[in-house]
């Protein structure tokens, strides 16, 4: 078993956290928010009351953070108080080249950088069917691999440090689009008389099958388990989404790659964000395309 530092314990790092527990290993976390750190300890988190309380004499030092510059931060805190060869499991989500950056930290100081986002939402992290894309040196994958299997239904290796979030951002760029392009249809099936189950048991048969249409279907009804039968309930939020998107343009605007309708995706959830606040999930979009709110002006 591990003893594992867990930095960043809400929606997604709690439940995570709680499953390494579950699985026998011995779980030190921190979190400057009180009810996320409540939850940890209620699910057998040893909470410590700073960073380096959580990460001195850890193996493994996990985190799940907002954004680069918190993971930055972090590590510029905790590196010192690491014991040598340390394994750093990042699973935030955040651009390539800070992923590149803190691996470079962790390895300048001795330790085993690894970046892992995750795919899986909310519901994933309680279940442990996460799966992990993952870019680190093969050693560090195959050391990380033992607590992935925990949290995971599924773990790719992606290549070196900042395969893993190039992997993510691409992969949501995919999701950003396809879940307004399915929206888009349900609306136009609509207007045309069709009802939401007919075009959807056409859809989920046929070449326009997709995950945001067979997993997470964005109209009640056809897909139980969806969002869309619980008001839009999150489990990947708008707010997420718009963050992803930024980042997929930030990438492809570094390389000189055109992604129109990734940069078209990144605008209408930034619009939906203002309408609906960031805080629901993101196949509510649906709403705004079917109220026709995208074909007014944004300043109206």
């Amino acid at each position: 078993m591990n003893t594992v530092a867990f930095l960043g314990l809400g929606r997604m790092g709690g439940p995570m956290a709680a499953n390494l527990v579950k699985a026998g290993h011995t779980v030190r976390g921190y979190d400057p928010e009180h009810k996320a750190v409540d939850i940890a300890a209620e699910a057998g988190v040893d909470v410590r009351d700073s960073l380096t309380a959580a990460v001195t004499d850890a193996e493994t030092v996990i985190t799940m953070l907002p954004s680069g510059k918190h993971l930055l931060g972090c590590y510029q805190d905790i590196l010192p108080s690491l014991r040598p060869g340390t394994l750093l499991l990042d699973s935030s989500t955040v651009a390539v080249a800070d992923a590149r950056a803190a691996a470079d930290m962790a390895r300048g100081a001795g330790h085993e950088p690894v970046d892992a986002p995750v795919s899986g939402g909310v519901s994933g992290a309680r279940a442990g069917t996460l799966t992990f894309m993952v870019g680190a040196e093969t050693s560090a994958y195959e050391r990380a691999i033992p607590l992935l299997d925990v949290m995971a239904a599924k773990h790719i290796h992606c290549g070196a440090a900042g395969a893993g979030q190039a992997a993510k951002i691409c992969n949501n760029m995919v999701l950003g689009v396809s879940m307004i392009a399915v929206s888009e249809a349900f609306a136009l099936g609509r207007s045309l008389g069709l009802s939401d189950q007919a075009l959807y048991d056409v859809a989920s048969t046929s070449s326009a099958q997709c995950w945001s249409l067979t997993t997470y279907c964005p109209v009640p009804g056809p897909v139980p388990t969806s969002p869309a039968n619980n008001d839009y309930g999150a489990g990947f939020t708008t707010g997420l989404m718009s963050k992803d998107l930024h980042l997929a343009q930030a990438a492809a605007e570094d390389n000189d790659v055109s992604t129109a309708l990734g940069a078209h995706a990144m605008e209408l959830y930034d619009r939906f964000a203002k309408i609906d606040g960031p805080h629901r999930d993101f196949s509510a979009i649906i709403t705004a395309v079917i109220d026709g709110a995208f074909a007014k002006k944004e300043s109206e």
